[in-house]
């Protein structure tokens, strides 16, 4: 039974009993409010025909929750993974054609099989090669080009923004709608929190379109008609080599930034029920859905974390509030969709902006300069060079993991090594920091704090050799090798390098708190082999204490004197 609930984890949902489904319904209708009007903003934000949204919003949302181990994250369109799209097939093809929807399934068929096989083979790992600076420049530069890109359509500008500094024509109906559609969201967000402001905002900008005739006068700037009933199967037809080379990293970032938009979700409700995050089922789940979402004719989903925050904030205790949202959505689709015709494309505009303004935090720089200046510094990058390759966006991502790589290769290959001395709390600490006395004379003694690998030990024996060439007169060196927890190839042979060189010195090796898996290997390799020369210490305290006696005696340094 376990076996199968790994393959199919809705198998784990708790039965459904009459007062958790009234509670569940309660939630997936309130989510439905939100993720309806915001589906075909994002559809439009991503180039697509606006029904595609809506059908992104059915099979991939049921998808996702039933294969996640996360059942309340709001699988469907989101902005960051709309603008990679739009981003991504620019200058592939014209916007809501039927290549460009052919190539966006693409898209969400590529990215959707690198999360599945990443899942399927228990690799969620290597998503952290996203460190959390990168996606910081990356989120941040991203919101601005999406209220960029949304901000003619809202403010009713005919043309693209580069015509406001030249001969701005405006549709001022256009204009007063979503001006005031975004008005009326962010004072809903400020003062009535608990309302389902998107729908409501976008109900009365329909409602007030079709009585003052706007949506007859200027149907080119209302949603329009919208087919009803369910996608049909959809395959996007052959895929040319050299199309395929254009799509292979921008499907790779999309799977990345959209799972860790699923993360972020993920590991709050994680940490609300107290139990640990299985990254590879929600790989598994987020894959599917993109799959699924592709055979629908439409494009790929992510999970939206402010969806999935009001999923938690509604009460939700179970997937079954995704299902009931997924009904809500289907009955959208089968009989609601003339009342979208009438919906001002500037509202959807304002829905985007309103949304993604929540992203923004230029203090989120400010934070990181004041946690770690490299990381700031690689989200700054991250966030100028996604700017600058707009809409080649996803060349921002890839600038910021190859800087966060760089970083930390620089930190394996220079790890932390320091002279100790005996701190007066008992601790051993950097003696030049605190301004410690030696441990005894001639000695040199030191702590590396990374592994003996082959990054490290090029600067393990430098540093050793070097100081050694400084001090003619040393005569022991003792290693503190508690914090070296892996050694390989490379660290031993430099290990026994470094043991024949001393022993050739006359200097006497002391090592204290080799840890079990790096003493066997040294065993193995017989590099440890106890002798005049090569001192071995179960513990610190066991060496403090051996390096106590070397010590000269005062009485024999009195008699010396006299």
């Amino acid at each position: 039974m376990s076996a199968l609930r790994r393959w199919f984890p809705f198998l784990s949902w708790p039965r459904p009993s009459p007062a958790l489904l009234r509670g569940e319904l309660l939630a997936g209708f309130t989510v439905a409010l939100f993720m309806v009007p915001q589906a075909v903003a994002y559809a439009a934000l991503a180039g697509m025909p606006l029904i595609t949204g809506i059908y992104a919003a059915l099979l991939p949302t049921l998808v996702g929750v039933l294969w996640s181990s996360s059942t309340r994250l709001s699988v469907g369109p989101t902005a960051l993974s709309c603008l990679l799209i739009a981003s991504s097939l620019s200058g592939l093809a014209m916007p809501a054609s039927d290549q460009w929807v052919a190539l966006a399934v693409w898209l969400a068929l590529l990215s959707g099989a690198l999360q599945l096989l990443l899942g399927a083979s228990s690799m969620g790992w290597l998503l952290n090669l996203i460190s959390a600076p990168v996606l910081t420049g990356f989120t941040q530069a991203a919101s601005l080009l999406i209220m960029a890109s949304q901000l003619p359509a809202m403010i009713g500008l005919k043309g693209p923004l580069s015509s406001l500094w030249t001969q701005p024509q405006f549709d001022i109906r256009a204009t007063a709608f979503g001006l005031a559609s975004l008005g009326m969201m962010m004072l809903g967000k400020r003062f009535w929190p608990k309302l389902p402001m998107i729908m409501l905002v976008v109900g009365g900008a329909a409602l007030v379109s079709w009585l003052t005739g706007f949506s007859s006068a200027s149907q080119s700037a209302v949603v329009g008609a919208l087919p009803s009933g369910l996608p049909s199967l959809y395959w996007p037809g052959g895929l040319p080599w050299d199309t395929a080379g254009q799509l292979i990293v921008p499907a790779m970032v999309i799977a990345l930034v959209s799972f860790l938009e699923t993360a972020s979700s993920a590991k709050i409700e994680s940490q609300r029920d107290g139990k640990r995050w299985n990254d590879n089922q929600d790989l598994i789940g987020q894959g599917l859905a993109k799959i699924v979402s592709a055979f629908s004719g439409s494009f790929a989903t992510s999970s939206s974390f402010s969806r999935s925050a009001v999923t938690l904030y509604s009460g939700a205790r179970t997937g079954w509030a995704t299902v009931f949202l997924v009904l809500c959505v289907l009955l959208v689709l089968m009989l609601l969709t003339p009342a979208l015709f009438h919906i001002p494309r500037a509202t959807l505009a304002a829905v985007v902006i309103a949304a993604v303004s929540n992203l923004f935090k230029p203090s989120a720089f400010v934070h990181l300069w004041r946690v770690a200046r490299v990381e700031a510094a690689t989200a700054c990058v991250t966030f100028a060079v996604t700017l600058l390759t707009a809409p080649r966006i996803y060349w921002g991502v890839l600038a910021g993991v190859i800087m966060g790589l760089s970083h930390f290769l620089h930190h394996r290959l220079h790890p932390r090594i320091i002279e100790v001395g005996l701190h007066p709390d008992g601790s051993l600490r950097d003696r030049h920091l605190w301004h410690l006395a030696p441990l005894a004379p001639n000695l040199y003694a030191l702590r590396m704090d990374a592994e003996l690998d082959f990054a490290a030990a090029s600067d393990f024996e430098r540093n050793i050799i070097e100081h050694i060439n400084s001090h003619p007169d040393l005569q022991h060196v003792c290693l503190f090798a508690q914090p070296i927890n892996r050694i390989d190839a490379t660290g031993v042979e430099t290990f026994q390098s470094l043991v024949r060189t001393l022993a050739q010195r006359g200097i006497t090796l002391h090592i204290s708190g080799v840890k079990l898996p790096v003493e066997r290997v040294l065993l193995s390799a017989g590099a440890l082999q106890p002798g005049p020369l090569l001192r071995l210490y179960r513990n610190d305290t066991e060496a403090l204490a051996a390096l106590q006696r070397l010590q000269p005696d005062p009485d024999d340094m009195a008699a010396a004197v006299i």
